[in-house]
């Protein structure tokens, strides 16, 4: 039995899988300070959101930071993308949130259905709902692509009851881009600096506002893979990335 089966059976079942200190605190310390560094240079991008509390999210992080598309390669990581998607799979796109104190932001119930593609104004019967986001194109995926992604969450910060962590319902993401799954009970997900969180596109989740008062962050560094190289409809990644 491989090490990372426990992982793999948990993201088949729930829809995700936490992998506990897969980075040691000076290695957060070493991401935190690129992404610092790389949002510095580029003050007046749109890819990068803030408000008076400081810098919320941001877009195009591979762009804006290119060592994101390797910092990720810690073990057992690498092993877990590539059972659950294959070998043909790949990087497709980047993402920072935090929940600054004094400037926190809550997110209701949903599934993650967008991607970012090369062109989104393509004739389709499986893509839908263009938009464009800080100048890349995207549009929500059919289940046949969101069931062959998987989100890489690498936690920043200590998550905690005070700073909004995020809470899912398992098993929601074999029941497609839909409603929620009313029946299970909602799992809140509270993790170390350096805890993993793997979990599915189609998998439900929300979050709330942080605690009134606290000076907690909760900085996360978001990556998306793809198990197809390949999108249907002619459709192409805007970024695609092999392992």
């Amino acid at each position: 039995m491989s090490a990372v089966d426990p992982y793999l059976r948990e993201i088949a079942k729930t829809g995700y899988s936490v992998v506990k200190s897969a980075f040691s605190s000076q290695q957060i310390d070493d991401i935190l300070s690129g992404l610092e560094n790389a949002f510095q240079r580029q003050p007046n991008s749109s890819a990068v959101q803030s408000n008076s509390a400081g810098i919320y999210a941001a877009r195009n992080v591979l762009a804006l930071w290119p060592d994101a598309a390797d910092v990720w390669r810690e073990p057992p990581l690498p092993e877990i993308v590539a059972a659950v998607l294959g070998a043909e799979a790949g990087l497709v796109r980047g993402l920072y949130f935090d929940k600054p104190p004094e400037g926190a932001w809550a997110l209701p119930w949903h599934r993650d259905l967008t991607i970012a593609v090369r062109d989104n104004r393509l004739p389709s019967s499986s893509f839908s709902k263009p938009t464009v986001k800080a100048g890349v194109p995207h549009v929500e995926a059919p289940r046949e692509v969101l069931d062959k992604m998987l989100t890489v969450r690498i936690h920043l910060d200590e998550v905690t009851d005070e700073n909004g962590p995020l809470k899912v319902l398992p098993g929601s993401h074999l029941s497609g881009p839909g409603p929620t799954n009313e029946g299970a009970a909602p799992v809140t997900i509270l993790s170390g600096r350096g805890d993993v969180l793997f979990m599915r596109p189609l998998l439900a989740h929300a979050s709330n506002h942080c605690s009134a008062g606290t000076r907690r962050h909760r900085r996360i560094l978001h990556l998306e893979f793809a198990g197809i190289p390949q999108l249907p409809d002619g459709y192409s990644w805007f970024d695609f990335r092999p392992l």
